[in-house]
C-alpha cells in the first residue's frame, strides 16, 4: 500500500514550519515499509503534484488556519481538506489546493487523504517556533502516527527519545 506523509511550511517562518519539522521528527524516531514515503515538502506547491500521483494513502501535516486557539490540532479527511485550505495561512497552500484538484481532473487521486492540521501563533521571520507551539509538538506527531495507524500503517518507534522541535 503506497502512503507519502508530506511535511508542509516554511521553517524560517517560526510556528509555520512545524509540518516540516514533525515530518523530519518521525523520520527519525519511527521505521516503516519501504511503501511508505516521507517527503519534506516545505513550500513546494505544484511542485508536489508527483508524490499525490497513484497513492493508496497521503498523510499532509502542515500547519492549518481553523479559527481556533493556537495548539489546536485537528484532521480533516477527503473531500473536506480543499475546504479548509481555503482558509490560507501561507502561500503554500495555494498551490497545495491546486495539487488536490489536478489530482482530481486525472483521476489520480489518492483512495485516502488526511490533513493533520495545528493552529499557529506566529508567522514571523524566526527559526524557532513559539513556546505554545513547542509544547504542543509531542502531541502534533502523536497525532500523525495515530492517523498513519488508522490507515493501517504500520509504526515501529525506533528511538524513544524525547520529541525536540
Amino acid at each position: 500500500m503506497k502512503t507519502t506523509l508530506i511535511g508542509l511550511g516554511n521553517i524560517l517562518l517560526m510556528d509555520e514550519g512545524i509540518g516540516v519539522h514533525a515530518a523530519n521528527e518521525i523520520r527519525e524516531r519511527y521505521s516503516f515499509s519501504p511503501e511508505v514515503e516521507i517527503i519534506d515538502g516545505g513550500t513546494l506547491g505544484l511542485d508536489l503534484l508527483p508524490y499525490f500521483e497513484d497513492r493508496d494513502n497521503i498523510v499532509i501535516a502542515d500547519a492549518v488556519n481553523f479559527g481556533k486557539e493556537p495548539g489546536f490540532i485537528g484532521v480533516i479527511e477527503d473531500d473536506d481538506i480543499p475546504s479548509v485550505l481555503r482558509a490560507k495561512l501561507s502561500v503554500h497552500n495555494i498551490g497545495l489546493n491546486d495539487v488536490v484538484a489536478a489530482t482530481k481532473l486525472m483521476e489520480r487521486m489518492p483512495s485516502k487523504m488526511r490533513l493533520v492540521g495545528i493552529q499557529i501563533l506566529s508567522t514571523e521571520v524566526g527559526l524557532d517556533m513559539t513556546d505554545t507551539i513547542k509544547e504542543k509538538f509531542p502531541r502534533f506527531v502523536q497525532v500523525i502516527i495515530e492517523t498513519l495507524q488508522e490507515l493501517n500503517i504500520e509504526c515501529a518507534l525506533r528511538s524513544p527519545q524525547k520529541l525536540s522541535a
